[in-house]
């Protein structure tokens, strides 16, 4: 597994939102997002114990596995150890690869891209919002929980205008829940 970084903080986003995790940042994707935030030529080979090691170093038990796209690496191995070692796993993908749902995670927050979604279950949809029609959620599998969250365009006055245009959509429509990029505003990591 190419691995970009492993790091302990809280979760700053969606559902989970203030929720110590361990991240798990793969490398790679297969998809180009101009707003994605990981480095995808970093990254190391590790094996499954030493992920599962580097877990255990830190005190939190929900475990985040995130990227680029962790579904094209992500193992239902690995998910096992991280199981039997006591940990929560949530995945965070862009629902590009149905082996997301294979690999035994608990919990799978499904960010959709431009790009069919091959998910057969999500519990979490989190869409990055920058006024699009979301007309194409109906079409997925049911969440548990939706979220929408305002993309950061790294433009203060562009991200209030979809800020304010995110919590207009959600009013509108209350099945919808607001995530903020906590760890951005907050300033942490």
């Amino acid at each position: 597994m190419k691995i970009n970084e492993i790091f302990y903080s809280l979760q700053g986003e969606g559902h989970f939102a203030g929720t110590p995790a361990v991240f798990v940042r793969f490398s790679g994707c297969n998809l180009a997002c101009g707003f994605c935030d990981t480095d995808h030529r970093r990254g190391e080979e590790w094996g499954e114990e030493a992920v599962v090691a580097e877990v255990l170093r830190h005190p939190a038990r929900h475990v985040v596995l995130t990227g680029g796209e962790p579904a094209l690496q992500a193992t239902a191995s690995l998910v096992d150890k991280l199981h039997r070692a006591g940990c929560y796993v949530q995945m965070e993908t862009n629902g590009t690869c149905a082996a997301a749902a294979e690999v035994g995670v608990d919990w799978i927050t499904c960010s959709p891209k431009d790009a069919p979604v091959r998910l057969a279950r999500i519990d979490e949809l989190k869409v990055v919002f920058l006024g699009q029609d979301l007309g194409f959620c109906s079409r997925l599998p049911r969440a548990k929980v939706y979220c929408l969250q305002p993309c950061d365009t790294k433009d203060a006055a562009r991200n209030a205008e979809i800020t304010r245009e995110t919590i207009e959509y959600i009013k509108s429509h209350p099945q919808w829940k607001l995530s903020l990029q906590t760890h951005k505003l907050l300033g942490f990591r």
